[in-house]
């Protein structure tokens, strides 16, 4: 399996650019959303963007970076074996838990039950960029 890891990366590479763009946009399309309730037609639009998103994009994107880091952990496994892996897993995880809470604010806003407004998806759409840092500085400058 060893043999593959290379490409097993370049997929995962592929899949991870995938779903940080669903997870930078998607906070992006509820701050349209929530500032423009008051504009049905608008609003209608915005949720068919937000639920491809999430649907089309982003679950794609989460499931090939998963599956694709697992297989890159069986081609090497001594990846498990250096600091760099638990604490870049540690943000996945994090990461993970953001996307499903994506989809919980995606449908209180379809449903009109979602108290936050603009501002709060504005600064809830830099913690997939915070994430991101980190991931790369672990993955580039590996500080353990």
């Amino acid at each position: 399996m060893a043999e593959y890891y290379l490409y097993f990366k370049f997929l995962h590479f592929v899949f991870f650019i995938s779903w940080m763009a669903m997870l930078f946009y998607q906070p992006r399309l509820y701050v349209y959303h929530a500032e423009n309730m008051d504009k049905p037609d608008f609003v209608r639009v915005v949720e068919v963007m937000e639920y491809k998103m999430y649907k089309y994009i982003g679950y794609p994107a989460i499931i090939g970076s998963f599956v694709t880091g697992l297989l890159i952990i069986m081609a090497m496994p001594d990846l498990l074996k250096t600091g760099h892996i638990h604490v870049k897993l540690l943000v996945v995880v994090l990461m993970a838990a953001y996307h499903f809470h994506l989809g919980s604010y995606m449908k209180q806003l379809k449903a009109k039950t979602c108290k936050k407004d603009g501002m709060f998806f504005r600064a809830y759409n830099e913690v997939p960029t915070v994430a991101m840092l980190v991931i790369i500085w672990i993955m580039i400058v590996n500080p353990f």
